[in-house]
């Protein structure tokens, strides 16, 4: 269970994670040691799971943005593992979720242009039988963020 001071420690970290320790004891008013023991705990608890850089896809050559749906009639275990191994192995899918409803799969795909989505598109359909596959092209990103809403934890 999570209290007040780890949720203060996961919102200096979610703004900004290379931060010195010091300087996050401070923010949310414990020692160093302290501040590193409970950052660690996180860690081991598996809540904070690792620090990353974030990078803007623009930034290097990846500014297209690509919502692809996938249908599929095959659900059993054997395929799915192939189709799961397949997909990591491209790394231009960058998101890669199982729903609920009409649609099976959801991914989201980053690439450079068109020409550049259609070979990760034959590399995609190679992967495993897909019944349909239907791909959106998200025009501009209006808010896409990585920081959870951590007032909403209950402490």
């Amino acid at each position: 269970m999570l209290d007040k001071l780890d949720v203060k420690i996961l919102a200096a970290l979610q703004d900004d994670a290379s931060r010195p320790v010091a300087e996050i004891a401070d923010e949310v008013g414990l020692s160093k040691n302290a501040c590193w023991r409970r950052i660690k705990a996180l860690e081991d608890d598996g809540v904070v799971s690792r620090g990353t850089a974030r990078i803007d896809p623009s930034a290097v050559g990846l500014g297209v943005t690509v919502f692809v749906a996938l249908r599929t009639s095959q659900h059993d275990d054997v395929w799915l593992k192939g189709f799961t191994d397949g997909l990591k192995a491209i790394p231009e899918v960058v998101e890669f979720y199982r729903l609920s409803g009409e649609v099976d799969y959801l991914l989201k795909v980053l690439v450079s242009d068109i020409e550049d989505y259609d070979r990760v598109y034959k590399r995609l359909i190679a992967v495993a039988p897909l019944t349909d596959v239907s791909s959106s092209f998200a025009m501009e990103t209006i808010k896409a963020t990585t920081i959870l809403p951590l007032d909403r934890i209950p402490v």
